[in-house]
Parts: C-alpha cells; sequence; structure tokens
C-alpha cells in the first residue's frame, strides 16, 4: 500500500500521464497496411465498378460511430496533419485535392447572434463558430472495382474511395438534404487506417485496426449504383423495396460471373 501511494505521488509530482490500461496498447500504433498482390492487366478478364452504402445506425456498423472516435474523425484529423490527402465532392474522382486548411475547415458553420450591448444601447453582430458535429455523418459512400483475376483464378475487390455523407439541415433544424463531406482516395489512406484501433465490441483485448474492417469487409452495405452507360444511380430509376431488390441483384450478378469464369 505504502509503494503504491508513494508511486501515486511520484507521478503527480512529475507530471507523468497516466495510462487507463495496466499495459501498453502498441501493437496498432506499430502496423503497416499490408501490399496487395501486383495485378496484371492482361489477366483482368472482367471488372465492374460498384458504389455502395454504409449506414451507421446498423447494428452491424455502430463502431463507425464510436463516440471516442468516429471514423470520419481519423480521416479529418489525418488530411489536417497532411498526412493523406482528401479530395473535393465535385466528382467522385479525386481530381480536386483540399489543401490542410480547406480541411480543418470542413463540416464548421459561422452564424450570427445578435447582442445588445446596455453601455452603447446599440445591437452587436457576434460570429459564432461551431465545430464540425461527426455526428451529422449517418452514411458513407464506398467506391470501389471488383475484378476477375485469370492467374489467381478468383474474383477480387479493391476500394478506391470512402465519403463520409452528412445531413444537412436549416436555421429550424428542418432536414435539407445529404451529401458527402470530402472523399479519400482509400490506397492512400490504408497506411493511416492500419495505425487506428477500432472499438471491438466483443473482446477488448483483440486489436482490429479499420485497415481490418475494410479488408476483411467486416461492415453491412448495400449498393447504390453501378458502372453503366447513362452514370446513373439505383435510386434514378427504382425506389424503395425495389431499389433494395436491384443493388441486391447487382451484387448477386458478380458472385455468378465469378462463376461463369470458373466454368470456362
Amino acid at each position: 500500500m505504502l509503494i503504491f501511494v508513494a508511486t501515486t505521488l511520484f507521478a503527480q509530482s512529475t507530471g507523468e500521464v497516466q495510462r487507463d490500461n495496466f499495459y501498453d496498447r502498441n501493437i496498432n500504433k506499430e502496423r503497416q497496411a499490408q501490399g496487395y498482390d501486383y495485378i496484371n492487366e492482361r489477366d483482368v478478364t472482367q471488372e465492374k465498378r460498384i458504389w455502395r452504402v454504409i449506414s451507421v445506425d446498423e447494428k452491424r456498423n455502430h463502431h463507425f460511430k464510436y463516440d471516442k472516435a468516429p471514423f470520419v474523425n481519423i480521416l479529418l484529423q489525418a488530411a489536417k496533419k497532411g498526412e493523406i490527402t482528401i479530395y473535393g465532392t465535385m466528382d467522385d474522382e479525386f481530381k480536386t485535392p483540399l489543401t490542410c486548411a480547406e480541411a480543418a475547415l470542413l463540416g464548421t458553420k459561422t452564424d450570427t447572434t445578435i447582442i445588445y450591448d446596455f453601455n452603447t444601447g446599440r445591437d452587436t453582430a457576434i460570429a459564432v463558430h461551431n465545430a464540425f458535429n461527426p455526428a451529422t455523418v449517418k452514411k458513407y459512400r464506398i467506391k470501389e472495382v471488383f475484378y476477375f483475376d485469370k492467374e489467381s483464378g478468383k474474383m477480387g475487390v479493391r476500394i478506391l474511395g470512402i465519403a463520409p455523407i452528412v445531413q444537412r439541415y436549416d436555421a429550424d433544424g428542418n432536414f435539407l438534404n445529404e451529401g458527402p463531406l470530402f472523399w479519400a482516395y482509400y490506397p492512400e489512406a490504408r497506411e493511416v487506417l492500419a495505425r487506428h484501433e477500432v472499438f471491438n465490441t466483443e473482446n477488448d483485448a483483440t486489436t482490429m485496426s479499420w485497415e481490418d474492417v475494410f479488408e476483411a469487409r467486416l461492415f453491412s452495405s448495400y449498393v447504390i449504383k453501378e458502372s453503366n452507360v447513362f452514370d446513373r444511380r439505383i435510386q434514378d430509376y427504382a425506389a424503395g423495396e425495389r431499389a433494395l431488390i436491384e443493388g441486391r441483384n447487382i451484387q448477386l450478378d458478380l458472385q455468378n460471373k465469378e462463376a461463369d469464369n470458373w466454368e470456362n
């Protein structure tokens, strides 16, 4: 008991930061993303681009909105530090890189409040800066490529981009619309994501990174678009349950193509 008290007092006197655990957790901090296998263009016999949505309100996706470390904050912080580049939302082809300063302002909002000054007898306009609220992100959009590699004889998938989808409201709190906040180029972000731990609902001792989540497909999602000559999303020609069925049919078609390649 005396040793514990003495150690505690010493730590306080030296300004030592206490850890919220009984051992150091460094596995994820030291991790690196595992390299992809090289794919030769000649070996790709089938390819299809798919856009899908991850809803954070689905039980399997709750880790995306973990209060202590929302996934969107990991991407934003990395962009502010210059560890990754994020892109504008005029398109999803990563053509408009944003600066670190622009990344720092994403999602922030400036309101004007009128305050009466009793000394001057006048109203004064005060600018109030509101920080980005990660709770406004209810979905994430994923852009990926499914391909069949005849060299390995299997269907593969490579994620190209991730976009947080924010919900927008007017001054009265009425819902206006939703859309992407920015696009992150996933192949570049993998190294950062490999070093960030994900909350594991099953076991606190089992470390898992965000790169593990995406590479192992540890999320629930639904298809909203496949590459097509009209560049249409499913919602442009189907709605409600029919749209969900169409998304499932697109996914099933990808699985059937893998089977067809095996037969051929």
